[in-house]
């Protein structure tokens, strides 16, 4: 009999965990070896367990999605990611396939088939969700690849209203520095106003929400 294809689940919110677990107990080839919270439990259960896929929730509390994803396929570069989310917006797909994920599906898909995006992202495939197979065109002025690791810690501090002198001291950065990450994350995105530029992050799962 041939080996199971092993699983890790990764949400903050156990009954999400609960349903999909259920889903994926109900497949023969398929075995769930642990399931992680927070993204910080994502990177340690996954070094010890080594799953074939970990079903990555975006929007996670302290480390995000993205930032798990990239520590987990530091340590073990053939892990396969499916990112999991409630946005569609091109923005966030970018920054997860960016980060490394070979998968992007909606939670609330309708039509969601969780144990065949999990085999196609095991052998090898990209999977991505129909509604999120738009042109990237859709957001003229966007960067190629998205925001960089560095750029999206800022839009983190700047959403949580802080100076550019605040960040800079909670980054030990120069004031200046920050200021050109500021310019380069609003040309990245086409948006030119602060207070814009926090409700387009929010909505878009680019931070993480206390």
């Amino acid at each position: 009999m041939p080996a199971k294809l092993t699983v890790l689940l990764v949400d903050d919110h156990a009954l999400v965990r609960l349903g999909f677990r259920r889903i994926l107990e109900d497949d023969a080839e398929i075995e769930v070896v642990g399931e992680a919270s927070t993204g910080e439990e994502a990177v340690g259960l996954a070094k010890k367990h080594h799953p074939a896929v970990t079903v990555m929730d975006c929007a996670l509390p302290g480390m995000s999605g993205l930032d798990a994803t990239r520590k987990i396929l530091e340590a073990n570069p053939a892990a396969a990611i499916l990112m999991l989310s409630m946005h569609s917006e091109d923005t966030l797909v970018r920054q997860a396939l960016h980060a490394g994920a070979r998968g992007y599906i909606l939670k609330n898909a309708m039509d969601l088939d969780l144990a065949n995006a999990i085999k196609r992202v095991a052998a090898g495939e990209k999977v991505l969700d129909p509604q999120v197979t738009r042109p990237a065109a859709a957001l003229k002025g966007e960067r190629e690849g998205g925001l960089t690791p560095r750029e999206l810690e800022v839009l983190q501090h700047i959403v949580a209203g802080k100076s550019n002198r605040e960040i800079a001291a909670e980054l030990n950065l120069s004031a200046n520095t920050v200021s050109v990450h500021r310019a380069n994350i609003m040309d990245a995105l086409g948006i030119h106003k602060t207070a814009e530029l926090v409700v387009y992050a929010i909505r878009n799962g680019l931070v993480n929400l206390p």
